[in-house]
């Protein structure tokens, strides 16, 4: 099989999308060659079937430059092979833009989309693609035939757990982009009631926000700081490649996000056998059997430490097995190997 895959990041070290290098090269295993076009790159560590052509962003290039050269590599790869398979990784406009040259190629489009949002461009896009992947029925909330719901792919090689448990303070962390959204100030509430009830704790918040929310982020810290003191670590991004260490070196996940999609962050800590308290909607399914521990509801810190203290109270091997049960259910269905597989059988179904 030769697959075309439309990526936006291709870059091992960035701290949001730098697990596409391992999708990327977890699909290059089961295909003769794959094709990227993406938005930007960057540090590539990538299988030897595997060409990466960007389109310019990491060189400064302009919105209309870039989408000039989307379609010139584009028109050149169509010329060059016969493609089984197209892959629109994350942002449906890659689908939109790409349809007028796939479909006279007779190349089957497939459209990987996982956020509860609706845009008026993921209506477009599911008229024109052939089929559509997500991780949960919560990430793809538009109707449609063609949704096939495969679970998310963490590398479960990669995230596993700690080979011994550390004495430390308790330690909370939350990962991923700092934004409005993800509601942190809920966190922080939590993370000071319990500090002024006598639990000694430490919160560390990984992640770096966009240029829009700047200005948000150094509210947050500064309200943090003031109310955790030196009990917060305020870590900045992470790579990637660090980020198994990361939720190694900590107790408790904490995922207070409002993004209503299964959070691959989450499954990555729960890859690495942490106990995680979320108030995402999208994981109400997935942890009933934990319902009591790990779920809380949204925006009330009152409820959260309670949550939280429940977990600190467990011994540390109680926690050790709670992440060791969480881990089992990521490793089956939400694994990386798993998603590779199905995609791939997608594809050769598309292709035939």
């Amino acid at each position: 099989m030769r697959l075309l895959l439309f990526n936006l990041a291709t870059d091992a070290d960035d701290p949001v999308l730098g697990f596409t290098t391992d999708w990327l090269n977890a699909l290059a295993a089961r295909c003769d060659a794959v094709d990227v076009l993406t938005m930007r790159a960057g540090r590539l560590a990538l299988a030897d079937n595997v060409r990466v052509f960007s389109v310019g962003k990491e060189l400064g290039y302009s919105e209309a430059r870039r989408a000039l050269t989307f379609y010139g590599r584009l028109a050149a790869l169509l010329s060059q092979h016969r493609y089984d398979a197209a892959f629109a990784h994350m942002i449906e406009v890659f689908a939109l833009m790409s349809a007028p040259l796939l479909k006279p190629a007779r190349v089957p489009i497939t459209l990987w989309y996982a956020h509860k949002s609706v845009r008026r461009t993921l209506r477009w896009a599911e008229r024109a693609v052939d089929h559509i992947v997500t991780a949960s029925p919560e990430s793809f909330r538009l109707p449609s035939a063609k949704v096939r719901v495969i679970g998310h792919g963490v590398d479960t090689h990669r995230f596993t757990p700690a080979d011994s448990l550390p004495q430390r303070p308790f330690t909370l962390v939350t990962a991923g982009r700092i934004a409005p959204v993800k509601r942190l100030e809920t966190v922080i509430a939590a993370a000071a009631q319990l500090r002024s009830e006598g639990l000694a704790l430490r919160l560390r918040v990984v992640g770096e926000a966009a240029p829009a929310d700047a200005d948000y982020a150094a509210h947050l810290h500064d309200s943090a700081r003031a109310a955790l003191g030196d009990a917060l670590d305020w870590a900045g991004a992470s790579t990637y490649a660090t980020m198994p260490q990361v939720y190694r070196a900590a107790d408790v996940m904490v995922n207070t996000s409002a993004t209503g999609s299964v959070d691959k962050a989450v499954l990555e800590a729960m890859a690495c056998g942490l106990p995680t308290v979320t108030a995402n909607e999208a994981f109400h399914t997935m942890l009933a059997a934990w319902s009591e521990r790990l779920l809380t509801p949204p925006d009330d810190a009152a409820a959260l430490a309670a949550r939280l203290r429940g977990l600190a109270e467990m011994s540390a091997g109680g926690r050790r097995a709670l992440g060791d049960d969480l881990r089992a259910l990521v490793v089956a269905e939400h694994s990386l190997d798993r998603l590779a597989d199905r995609l791939i059988q997608l594809f050769a179904e598309g292709a035939r």
